[in-house]
């Protein structure tokens, strides 16, 4: 049974995803209490893929969460360093470009993408700011990222309340419908030591994001952050 560990080594991470890909969005939806659909959903909207636009999906997965871009008209590259994910959404969708890539070091050419995404991904990278420098590299000057992942919720009762969730209930019911339920363990452990939403907007302006600005969905569960990338 694999699971990551909290220091992140890619191969751990990308295997335990390998692991658990044939049941992943179907887990989300459980685990997320119905939510993970609605996020998507706020995901599209502040990426506002327009007709003949490019986007980078990171983290794509089985490439669910690039279906959205692509019905608005734009070119999307669903992007994972798990190829399990990756055989799985090619199952579903043969059409989608999926490409097998490691968030820090990106195989695209400088300035490529109109816009770069990343929902529920960037916490599994090993090294966020190069990640987040890689992001910046590869979108268009003028461009724009939108990072969708979970955070810390605002109010301190329910804040309480969400930690326990995530460390007593989240386990069980991964049990019941996880292929691989250990990973859903690591996954509550990331999430409580994820930076919370100014300590990651300070990690993308350090990256060299300008106009950087976040919205919590959920009470802060889940935070949208946005960035644009300044003409050279």
């Amino acid at each position: 049974m694999t699971r990551a560990s909290l220091d992140k080594q890619p191969h751990e991470v990308a295997a335990m995803f390998d692991d658990v890909a044939a049941k992943y969005d179907l887990t989300n939806d459980v685990l997320s209490l119905g939510r993970a659909r609605s996020w998507r959903k706020a995901v599209a909207r502040a990426v506002d893929a327009r007709p003949g636009e490019k986007v980078l999906d990171l983290a794509a997965g089985t490439g669910t969460s690039s279906m959205p871009f692509t019905a608005a008209g734009a070119y999307v590259v669903p992007c994972d360093f798990s190829v399990g994910m990756l055989r799985e959404g090619k199952k579903r969708n043969p059409w989608l470009p999926l490409t097998a890539g490691d968030a820090t070091r990106l195989p695209f050419a400088d300035g490529v993408f109109d816009a770069v995404t990343i929902s529920f991904g960037l916490r599994n990278v090993q090294e966020t700011d190069a990640a987040l420098r890689e992001m910046l590299r590869v979108t268009k000057p003028g461009g724009r990222v939108v990072i969708c992942e979970f955070s810390q919720p605002t109010w301190a009762p329910f804040r309480t309340v969400y930690s326990e969730y995530l460390m007593r209930a989240l386990p069980p019911v991964a049990r019941a419908v996880s292929s691989n339920p250990d990973a859903y363990v690591y996954l509550a452990e990331s999430i409580r030591a994820w930076p919370d939403q100014p300590a990651l907007a300070a990690r993308l302006q350090d990256a060299g994001w300008a106009k950087v600005a976040w919205r919590n969905l959920t009470g802060g569960v889940v935070a949208l952050h946005r960035g644009t990338k300044l003409p050279a």
